[in-house]
């Protein structure tokens, strides 16, 4: 932090009594020219503001103790100084005496070249310079307070350390930046705060630091002043290696943290017992990450924090920032990378957050036809204004940086690239090219996207994209969005409506299962299963399967090892991996007592065989965005809902592997499927073994090709297809 420079006389303005009156009022002023040492008539004079003390006194240079005059009753004090010193107050409260320098003897905290950074919108002064930052000022310990607030008329601190009164400590303005300031001494990691606002339109609000490193246990609302960042990693190996490590298998385990499982009291797990329990929990299944529904700290736990409002901060309500960093430390001990879920969308209109933050709409548009979201009743950022877009990505590089993320998935951006999403005609104004596009959230993602790839080229940033928006995951310099990887929305959408189905009438929507390979290779794409289709009434996946029980557990069995093998990384929410019957209840931990059973304990080992399988075969993890990398055999077999595909391996890389899906309850015998190697071919995964609760029948571990000419190739396989089973089979060497 800077170092204080002597006042100016010509910097103090008369102090009028009504200057002094709004000042012990709390009302707008400048504190900075009425508080602390300054020269009058060629002589020192100290003035302090402290509602409720009974004495105060000064140290002097000699280290004695001079008191300071009462100024009427509103808590003013005055002294003479011998000269300009920093000031060490000695305060007699009503139950207490206090210690401390005097806030208004320090100057300025920010530079010029650090506001003029500001006003350009740059992230890292941003990350810098806002929020509540530990530190020294003139060689004292405490605190500097930055807030940007350009329409205030005034805002102060208020917080433990001086009993929330908004009267005590106003900030100073940096009028180029609009930026206010104020160091306050002695203030610890670990103190409660809040900026108390006076709007430009009069209104008094106090709001929680937008750029807070940590909260309160929700339903409290203040931010947290955070120690600084000083964490001791053991993670290096992992980073090393992620950097490495391009050509992975992505295989993600989506996590809600608050209702995976709870304590004997019916509590979510902390992270620490998150580390214990779930870490262990993953690795056994064989995913390679953990995908976290987004923690950052929000106000309302039935939003399962897609309302953030805190952007810095790790909710409070799984412990403290530094306990989260020890879990991603342990999952990447453990060989398990880390996403989060990151919203940028939108934010909730909570009085204590960032809705008209400053009196004004300051952080998102005033007028609601850009800037109130229908759908959620939530509010757009401003994407144009650079302060708000420097705040968003200061975000995502706090989570990459303080906390070795390994990945980003971007939410809701359908909503932010269109500005007539979810709206009316009339509802929506068109951009200034007359189109519906949002042009500034447009270059917000690039933005955000190239600096993310320029520091971090190793992490992933993935967005949640419901529409054909071309090349989303396509370089910025070819003009594309920027993204390392898409959710693929219309493959989920087309193949759960396809498995709804009654077999009987599968036929008639073949399409439905076969049209994402159509276009399978135009993104890096992602395949969800995720927590958006088991909730709100749409059931678990398992009843979402038709037919009996059994029937239902072998449609699940087959779509997994369809999924498993189809192009693009694997997403699967928690509960889906032993088919939980019951759709996801965010308020109670998952069905465990089913978990357990046999038939759901097989469906938990199908997964673990197939997150194998995607690790050990070359051809089921590479080539994913490469059309190279996969062939149909059999597309058009609509009659009997039977499709079969080869996944290539890249040349020398390893064998292929041919995957034969049945989707219908009837045994398929002698059914031909041409492939390109005679020989003898190894039943590598049947997903009706009796190992997963299935019927057992296949075609007893491998079998020898026929030379019957099939689907291009000399060579063909007289296969046994199990009733609603997916089989991968791959020639011996």
């Amino acid at each position: 932090m800077h170092g204080v420079s002597p006042v100016r006389e010509d910097a103090v303005v008369n102090d009028t009594g009504w200057e002094l009156g709004a000042l012990v009022a709390g009302q707008p002023g400048d504190a900075f020219a009425l508080l602390g040492p300054h020269l009058i008539d060629g002589r020192w004079r100290l003035r302090v503001l402290l509602p409720g003390a009974l004495s105060v006194s000064v140290r002097t240079a000699s280290g004695q103790w001079k008191a300071l005059q009462a100024v009427g009753n509103d808590g003013l004090f005055e002294t003479g100084l011998p000269d300009r010193q920093l000031c060490r107050l000695r305060i007699q409260w009503p139950e207490a005496v206090e210690e401390v320098e005097d806030a208004y003897a320090f100057g300025p905290q920010l530079s010029d070249a650090e506001l003029a950074r500001l006003r350009a919108g740059d992230a890292d002064a941003a990350r810098a310079c806002l929020g509540a930052h530990l530190g020294q000022s003139d060689g004292i310990e405490g605190v500097r307070f930055a807030v940007w607030a350009p329409n205030a008329q005034r805002v102060a601190v208020v917080g433990d350390f001086n009993g929330w009164d908004r009267r005590r400590h106003p900030m100073r303005l940096r009028h180029d930046a609009g930026v206010w300031e104020l160091f306050l001494p002695r203030v610890a990691a670990g103190a409660r705060y809040k900026f108390a606002i006076t709007g430009i339109d009069g209104s008094m609000a106090e709001k929680a630091d937008p750029y807070a490193r940590a909260a309160e246990l929700p339903p409290a609302t203040a931010s947290v002043v955070s120690p600084p960042t000083g964490f001791d990693w053991h993670d290096q190996a992992w980073m090393e290696a992620r950097a490495q490590a391009p050509g992975q298998a992505i295989s993600v385990y989506e996590v809600h943290a608050g209702s995976w499982r709870r304590d004997a009291n019916g509590q979510p797990l902390d992270w620490d017992r998150l580390g214990d329990e779930l870490i262990p929990y993953v690795r056994s299944l064989g995913f390679t990450h953990i995908e976290l529904l987004p923690v950052s700290e929000h106000p309302f736990g039935g939003s399962w924090g897609y309302q953030p409002l805190g952007m810095f901060a790790p909710t409070a309500r799984h412990g403290s920032p530094d306990a989260f960093a020890r879990f991603v430390d342990r999952c990447h001990t453990a060989g398990l990378g880390v996403i989060l879920d990151w919203v940028g969308a939108h934010f909730p209109g909570d009085a204590h957050g960032m809705q008209r933050f400053d009196g004004t709409a300051l952080y998102e548009h005033d007028d609601p036809r850009l800037g109130l979201h229908p759908d959620w009743n939530t509010l757009i950022y401003n994407y144009g204004r650079a302060e708000v877009a420097a705040f968003l990505v200061a975000s995502a590089l706090e989570w990459f940086e303080r906390f070795h993320i390994d990945g980003l998935r971007i939410d809701a951006v359908a909503s932010m690239l269109y500005r007539d999403y979810s709206r009316a005609e009339g509802e929506w104004l068109p951009n200034a090219e007359g189109g519906r596009e949002n042009l500034e959230a447009v270059h917000f993602l690039r933005q955000l996207n190239q600096t993310v790839r320029q520091r971090h080229p190793d992490v992933m940033v993935m967005a949640e994209e419901s529409t054909a928006w071309p090349g989303v995951t396509a370089p910025v310099e070819q003009q594309g969005l920027g993204f390392s990887h898409k959710w693929n929305m219309g493959w989920m959408h087309d193949t759960l409506d396809y498995l709804r189905r009654d077999p009987v009438h599968r036929s008639h929507h073949h399409s439905e299962i076969t049209f994402s390979a159509i276009y399978a290779f135009s993104e890096r794409f992602i395949l969800p299963l995720s927590h958006d289709e088991v909730v709100h009434g749409k059931g678990s996946l398992l009843c979402k399967m038709p037919g009996d029980r059994w029937q239902q557990l072998a449609n699940l069995r087959a779509y997994y090892g369809f999924m498993w093998a189809h192009p693009g990384s694997k997403l699967l929410f928690m509960g889906g991996e032993f088919a939980q019957p019951a759709e996801w209840n965010h308020d109670a931990q998952l069905d465990w007592a089913t978990a357990r059973l046999p038939a759901h304990e097989g469906i938990c080992r199908l997964v673990t065989d197939l997150n194998g399988l995607l690790q050990r075969e070359r051809a089921l993890q590479l080539n994913n965005d490469d059309e190279s990398g996969f062939e149909w055999s059999v597309a058009d077999d609509w009659r009997n809902s039977v499709l079969a595909f080869v996944r290539h391996a890249p040349q020398r890389e390893g064998r292929s592997m041919l995957v034969v899906t049945n989707f219908t309850p009837v045994i398929q015998r002698d059914y031909l499927v041409g492939v390109p190697t005679a020989g003898r071919w190894a039943e590598v995964l049947n997903t009706d073994s009796a190992f997963y609760g299935g019927s057992n029948v296949g075609n007893a571990g491998e079998l020898q090709t026929v030379p019957r000419p099939m689907h291009g190739h000399a060579q063909s396989l007289a296969l046994t297809l199990p009733p609603l089973s997916t089989l991968y089979l791959q020639v011996r060497e």
